[in-house]
């Protein structure tokens, strides 16, 4: 017999199958979600700790380009006193803690700002060395952690100077809320900087002391463990197919003190591209965050519902793998048994035929078949035996075991567990989308005003003497070190173009010579947003340096995991940007959103605030997640008046009632799955030829001696075949011996 034909691979594989599936519902249904946190909160707080971990190495890697971009503006332009170099950076900037000059020949300290830079901790013998010139980490005599970065200032005929900036390892805009910690690690796991827990000195009570106490604890043991983690690859440190972030990232459950649990998330510093490393990613630091959430013991479910399934399921199968058995299976091996006897000569017995379908129109077929081989004319076993045609076929069969198996599955897939509107959301998550869109808010607002930094930047070191070559070559290396611009060029007062670098400059920027606004939005229709940023260059009679931003610079930020869709929207509530496909300038996709989005943007106080909302409909599909943040920080970007609004639907969160239905709709398609697969394989390979099979035995038995009877297959139905084949010579042979000639040959000679 074949290896994949016959009758008994197809039930064999569905009794399997259905085995399977039984025990996959009664554990994956019967331990649905004993978690006390859903899984959802814990992946919101890995991804916390990834948009920490892109701020952090965003902010790094910018100082450090901003820094030497400067000097190296500084040293294309006439020398000038390390104040005077100080004063502009101080001007411009204002990212660093503390800047210093210092003479590296001598190593004097000829200039400095802000916070005491620690310049003793700098070795100027090794700055030729390789990577002499990277920023380091050095640890202040009070237990801070500072990060250097370095820059050369070089003139003709003057000794090199050294330009340093140091800077906190805190985090730029992040919005911890009101219970959340966040902290930065090196490799051994030490703490180097953290924010969201307030000092033992500031608590007010013993109480509150104590949990300050524990918060601290808590955060050192994920440190600890994160910076073990950390040190894994990141394809290993990931689920297969997960993607996403670029660098390794997980999430840590903590302890429990009365009803909250502590759970945390983490992230490495990864590159902005796969394969590619930065300055930031060489220091091997790890962010953490973490928050204390309350645990829901009612959310354990119990095994009852998957056990229930599971046995309901093995009645169901057991009754269509014993129909398939007994009305299909046997009567086909009984005529396979049957024919053989024939064809071996033993014609005394009458043939055992089966009761109903196929099988008894070959079983009919095979006794009319004996009768003539003992010498019975063909018209004499026409009327004896019962009807020639089964009453219910093998394929009626079919079908009532696939009614079976769908009687199980198709609840399984439409009706059982689903999750409606009251479905439990946790607070957290609501919390969790609200700061995270204010952190990608602020992340968005602070690209921009770093973008017309660097325009004030240009413009301040161009002055009045530079001639439009050495301008173009300015705008060329400006728009090389940074890829936020579209197009850079110098505006004459009166609003012709004196010298650009990369694409051309919009007919809408035409509109700046009118507009003192240092960032604006110069279209309000049209395939693409304009938005530029000016700088007025001092001496040249209003002639101002224009950055266009590169709408698809902003849309990269707002590609972040686990938000769902985003969209920057203008003061008119019209789309300017978004990390999914939209069209520019189209209105909110809901009337609610936008009404969401003008609440958010009335003042609380002396500034509006980001907000996030659950909103329930009729129907589990409408439980939805949304949060608003608007421009609310300072700097240039602040005019523009834009909101970053983010909204997904809770079915796409690992909440216990949705896997609940997820795995109960996968049970369902898994069971028609099997029954699709086994009941097609079946009439494939048995039904069909079976069908043709009794064809061609009745064809026989009425006569037809001519017709070659082959098998196409290697299995009982092929073996019946064979037999018949044999069966049907034999009759030939009779015939030649009686001298009479067949039926159909006198039939076709009349």
């Amino acid at each position: 017999m074949s290896l994949l034909g016959g009758i008994r691979p197809p039930i064999a594989a569905l009794s399997a199958l259905l085995l399977t599936l039984a025990g996959i519902t009664a554990l994956g249904l019967g331990k649905a979600d004993q978690d006390l946190v859903p899984k959802a909160v814990l992946t919101s707080q890995k991804h916390f700790a990834e948009d920490g971990a892109v701020a952090l190495r965003a902010s790094i890697d910018e100082s450090v380009t901003d820094l030497n971009r400067t000097a190296g503006l500084f040293n294309a332009s006439d020398p000038v006193s390390p104040d005077a170099v100080l004063d502009k950076i101080g001007s411009v900037y204002q990212k660093w803690t503390g800047t210093a000059v210092l003479e590296i020949k001598s190593g004097k300290l000829l200039a400095a700002r802000g916070e005491n830079v620690p310049v003793t901790a700098v070795d100027t013998t090794k700055l030729r060395e390789e990577n002499g010139l990277s920023p380091r980490m050095v640890r202040l005599q009070n237990g801070e952690t500072r990060l250097l970065s370095f820059a050369l200032l070089s003139w003709e005929g003057r000794p090199q100077q050294l330009l340093i900036a140091s800077n906190s390892l805190r985090f730029p805009g992040i919005a911890l809320g009101q219970f959340r910690a966040i902290a930065v690690v090196d490799s051994e796991g030490r703490i180097l900087s953290s924010d969201g827990i307030e000092e033992p000195e500031q608590a007010q009570s013993e109480f509150q002391r104590g949990v300050v106490k524990r918060s601290e604890k808590e955060l050192k043991a994920f440190a600890k463990t994160a910076a073990i983690k950390a040190m894994q690859h990141p394809l290993k440190s990931k689920e297969p197919g997960s993607g996403g972030f670029l660098g390794v990232s997980g999430s840590l459950y903590g302890t429990e003190s009365q009803g909250d649990r502590a759970v945390a998330g983490y992230a490495t510093l990864a590159g902005p591209e796969a394969g590619e490393s930065t300055v930031a990613t060489s220091l091997g630091l790890t962010v953490v965050a973490m928050v204390e959430v309350a645990e829901d013991p009612t959310r354990s479910a119990g095994p009852l519902f998957g056990l229930l399934a599971a046995g309901s399921l093995l009645v169901i199968g057991a009754l269509a793998v014993a129909l398939l058995l007994g009305t299909v299976q046997r009567p086909l091996i009984r005529l396979f048994l049957e024919s053989r006897r024939l064809t071996r000569g033993d014609l005394t017995r009458p043939v055992n035929t089966p009761s109903h379908g196929e099988a008894a129109r070959i079983g009919h077929a095979l006794e009319r078949v004996r009768r003539q081989l003992i010498g019975a004319p063909v018209d004499s076993t026409a009327t004896e035996g019962p009807g020639r045609r089964g009453r219910f076929g093998s394929r009626g069969l079919i079908a009532v075991c696939a009614v079976l198996l769908l009687a199980w599955s198709a609840p399984m897939l439409l009706l059982l567990n689903r999750a409606d509107s009251t479905v439990v959301v946790p607070e957290q998550m609501v919390n969790d989308q609200r700061e995270r869109t204010e952190t990608l808010t602020d992340r968005v607002r602070r690209a921009l005003n770093e973008g017309h930094a660097d325009l004030v930047s240009v413009a301040s070191l161009i002055g009045d003497r530079t001639s439009p070559d050495d301008m173009k070559k300015v705008l060329e290396r400006t728009r090389a070190e940074h890829l936020r611009y579209e197009s850079l060029y110098v505006l004459s007062a009166d609003g012709k173009v004196i010298t650009s670098a990369g694409g051309e400059p919009q007919q809408e920027s035409a509109k700046l010579s009118t507009t003192e606004q240092q960032l604006s939005l110069l279209n309000d229709s049209g395939k693409q947003p304009v938005v530029a940023g000016q700088a007025e260059i001092p001496g040249r009679d209003g002639a101002r340096v224009v950055g266009e931003f590169r709408i698809d610079f902003i849309n990269s930020l707002l590609k972040r995991p686990g938000l769902g869709q985003v969209r920057v929207v203008d003061a008119k509530w019209q789309i300017i940007g978004g990390n999914t496909g939209y069209r520019a300038f189209e209105e909110l996709p809901d009337e609610r959103l936008e009404s969401f989005v003008a609440g958010t943007n009335q003042k609380v106080g002396m500034s509006a605030r980001a907000s996030g909302v659950l909103y329930r409909d009729g129907d589990g599909d409408g439980v939805q997640l949304a949060a608003a943040a608007p421009f609310v920080g300072g700097g240039a970007a602040k005019s523009l008046g834009w909101t970053v609004v983010s909204w997904q639907p809770a079915s796409g969160l690992a909440i216990p009632e949705y896997n609940l239905q997820n795995r109960t709709v996968l049970a369902g398609l898994l069971g028609i799955t099997a029954a699709a697969a086994c009941l097609g394989w079946l009439h494939i390979v048995v039904v069909r030829p079976l069908r043709e099979l009794a064809r061609q035995s009745e064809a026989l038995a009425d006569g037809d001696r001519r017709t070659v009877l082959y098998p196409r297959h290697h299995d009982e139905v092929g073996a019946v075949v064979r037999s018949l084949e044999l069966l049907r010579q034999q009759l030939q042979e009779q015939r030649k011996r009686d001298g009479a000639p067949s039926t159909t040959i006198s039939a076709g000679r009349n």
